[in-house]
């Protein structure tokens, strides 16, 4: 393993809860490709290209230590060829990393492939690497000292060995009485594995985040709100992330919040949905009640559209 930095969070006040906030999820390498028009099929197509630390995991840490969480943990897996370069990056965004060298598997990388015209929507090819080679073995319930909330990426479920992680990890946060979000994290792989074993393997989570896609695949409604609302009566708070239409906040059944986006003009889409999520969580920590830390999330969704990559401009 590397090492476990130090940092506090810079942003948007301090939280008031102490305790830290533990998130385990995946540490990937993002070559970001803004192109403008249609691709070219066979020929070149003109971009600009940069390559960026993400993952969603990683991407929601450092989004809430820039929005004043005290303290976030990050518990990864990557290749030896990035760790190093990768534990930089976090730490410099206030996270404390905790990242697993995987002996064979290299970094996982994402090309996101992004449409430079007015939506900035973004396309992923994406090979995980070592991010779906977690295993119970990479968890330690000492994570958990201080921890007042565990937060899981969804791309832990799509494979088995990291499906395993998530069940110890969800025991362990039960046992101590830590509430546990998640995140779906991909519509993609979501309909591979299917919405009834997805929903068996999150049981037990308090909070879940989905996209307006995932919580539609997740119910088979096409309504956003319906589908919301019948996910609510499956897990107790469930905020859906709407895009540019806001977010949407349902309990026992029934939405009780629509909160509105911030107006933006987007560069880059990616990240948006880990940046609501990771100042959702901060927002929980310092006292928010799910409105208004959904408020949080959608002024914090707004400024990431507005730069390229999936992480908060770097602090200083």
């Amino acid at each position: 393993m590397t090492g476990t930095g130090a940092g506090t969070g810079a942003g948007a006040g301090a939280g008031t809860e102490a305790g830290a906030l533990l998130v385990v999820g995946d540490v990937v390498t993002d070559v970001v490709a803004r192109h403008r028009g249609p691709l070219a099929a066979g020929t070149d197509t003109p971009a600009s290209i940069r390559t960026l630390p993400g993952g969603a995991g990683a991407n929601v840490a450092c989004w809430a230590a820039d929005r004043g969480a005290a303290e976030v943990r990050l518990l990864g897996r990557v290749g030896a060829e990035a760790a190093a370069w990768h534990e930089r990056e976090l730490l410099a965004h206030g996270v404390r990393p905790r990242l697993v060298v995987d002996p064979v598997a290299p970094t996982g990388t994402v090309i996101c492939l992004v449409d430079g015209g007015a939506s900035a929507e973004r396309t992923f090819l994406t090979d995980s690497g070592a991010a779906l080679r977690f295993e119970p073995a990479d968890w330690s319930d000492a994570l958990l000292d201080g921890a007042v909330r565990l937060h899981l990426s969804g791309y832990l479920l799509f494979s088995e060995p990291s499906r395993a992680l998530v069940a110890v990890a969800l025991k362990a946060a039960r046992a101590r009485g830590v509430p546990v979000s998640l995140d779906p994290a991909s519509a993609g792989f979501l309909g591979e594995l299917g919405a009834e074993r997805f929903l068996a393997l999150v049981e037990g989570v308090d909070l879940l985040l989905p996209s307006r896609d995932e919580a539609c695949l997740l119910t088979g409604l096409t309504d956003a709100a319906e589908a919301a609302a019948e996910l609510s009566l499956r897990v107790p708070l469930v905020v859906a992330k709407q895009g540019h239409e806001g977010a949407l906040v349902a309990r026992s059944g029934t939405v009780s919040a629509r909160v509105p986006a911030v107006p933006a003009t987007p560069r880059d889409t990616t990240g948006a949905g880990d940046a609501f999520t990771g100042a959702f969580l901060a927002a929980l920590l310092a006292g928010a009640d799910p409105e208004e830390a959904a408020e949080e999330g959608c002024r914090a969704g707004a400024r990431a559209v507005e730069h390229v990559g999936g992480r908060p401009p770097r602090p200083g």
